[in-house]
């Protein structure tokens, strides 16, 4: 039976990080060191006992979504916030899957002679202490400490006051993983606390945690951006486009613009602009326009989109740049690709975008120039996702260009240092 949390249960705040802290740091050595088979033994612990608690886990999340409906939370949270039965199982998937990916840590690359006779190579090591501060999404807590685990580092996990009780039954089950394989329960911690004065604290934790990275609103992640005095791990928001070639195939432009979209609404990847150009926005629109409102997509577009989709509310400028998590769709026509490319180089996030076309070169083009973390052709943007590139799970999306990009798995989460053989060798 998996333990119940309490609510709030620390008085003074700044000491319970300290320590919380020192705990991690202590861990940190310990899974810097850890075989791999213990790892693997961990993850494969801490999965059978999320399918074995899956009833206890589905009861502390009936009480977090049942406390999230008396406050208001908005369907986006709430379906962020919910452990279905195929999300509990997805996790315990997740955690096997992290299992079977090769362990990064300890793996030698680019070793060379040099003509002094040494050899010099690159060694991938852990970060340390990782610290994740997140909301809603319950399932992060057993994604994050999954990566963190078989990636060497030790985390600290900071979720949102709106899944107190799921994450506290995730991580009764993480630490019976950890004991089964006889590694430190320290090796993921999960805050016991909802004061927001603990986000505070971690984010000026320097020498005790070496990376923060934030998953959760905009608000939370320009907080944690603006206050951090650690090295941050993120994307602000997700505005991703379909852009729909005159030379795409109809039918596949069809599935993956509704894919993208419909697919699921609440999510960073899911499809916010579609831009269409207009040599085929006649043959695309209307057969779209009926298919996005059967599933109840509010559509706003431009003047041009209007044109063959009179009911369309008109779009603002504000709409160009907003992530909807919801089911709202811009639609703009373009006259080309270079059009297209540069409506997202004003508009967008830097996130993932696609293009549908059968032409080779301009499909090329298009993941050249534009400049985002995925690049897609021919496929739907809700692709972008550490489970679905093989990654086993992720730990989050980064938008930056250090020192990760993209979904973030478990190289993400190592470093490489400087290694060097030699026999005795001395410079002269």
């Amino acid at each position: 039976m998996l333990q119940a949390p309490r609510e709030n249960p620390v008085a003074d705040v700044a000491a319970y990080m300290a320590d919380v802290g020192a705990r991690a740091r202590a861990a940190a050595r310990a899974m810097a060191r850890a075989e791999t088979a213990a790892k693997d033994r961990a993850l494969e612990a801490i999965a059978a006992a999320i399918e074995a608690g899956a009833k206890d886990l589905a009861a502390a999340n009936a009480r977090d979504l049942e406390a999230g409906r008396a406050r208001g939370l908005d369907a986006a949270l709430l379906d962020r916030l919910e452990l279905t039965p195929a999300r509990i199982a997805a996790m315990a998937e997740g955690l096997r899957q992290i299992a079977a990916l090769p362990d990064p840590v300890g793996a030698i690359s680019d070793l060379r002679y040099r003509p002094s006779g040494i050899r010099v190579g690159r060694m991938r090591v852990p970060l340390g202490v990782i610290g994740i501060i997140y909301e809603s999404r319950p399932n992060v807590t057993a994604d994050a400490a999954g990566l963190c685990l078989k990636s060497g580092n030790a985390a600290i996990l900071r979720g949102g006051s709106e899944a107190l009780h799921s994450n506290q039954a995730v991580a009764s089950c993480l630490h019976a993983g950890l004991r089964a394989a006889g590694l430190p329960e320290d090796a993921v911690q999960v805050v016991a606390t909802t004061d927001r004065a603990a986000v505070g604290e971690m984010l000026a934790m320097e020498g005790v945690i070496d990376v923060i990275v934030p998953r959760g609103g905009k608000g939370l992640i320009e907080r944690v951006s603006r206050e951090s005095r650690i090295p941050v791990i993120k994307h602000l928001h997700g505005v991703c486009h379909v852009y729909l070639d005159d030379r795409a195939d109809p039918d596949k432009a069809v599935a993956v613009a509704y894919n993208a979209k419909t697919q699921r609404y609440g999510t960073c990847n899911t499809m916010e602009t579609l831009l269409v150009a207009e040599g085929i926005a006649a043959r695309l629109l209307p057969e779209l326009g009926a298919k996005y409102r059967a599933a109840g997509v509010e559509l706003r577009g431009c003047e041009r989109t209007r044109e063959w989709l009179p009911e369309v509310v008109p779009a603002t400028e504000e709409d160009w740049e907003t992530e909807y998590l919801a089911p709202i769709l811009s639609v703009r026509v373009v006259a080309d690709l270079d059009a297209a490319i540069d409506h997202i180089e004003r508009y967008g996030s830097h996130h993932t975008d696609a293009i549908v076309t059968e032409d080779y070169t301009r499909a090329m083009r298009f993941l050249r120039e534009v400049d985002s973390s995925s690049v897609m052709v021919n496929a739907s943007t809700r692709f972008a996702d550490g489970f679905e590139y093989g990654l086993g799970a992720e730990i989050g999306i980064s938008t930056d260009k250090l020192h990760a990009r993209g979904p973030v798995g478990l190289e993400g989460l190592t470093t490489l240092k400087y290694v060097v053989l030699g026999d005795g060798h001395v410079r002269t």
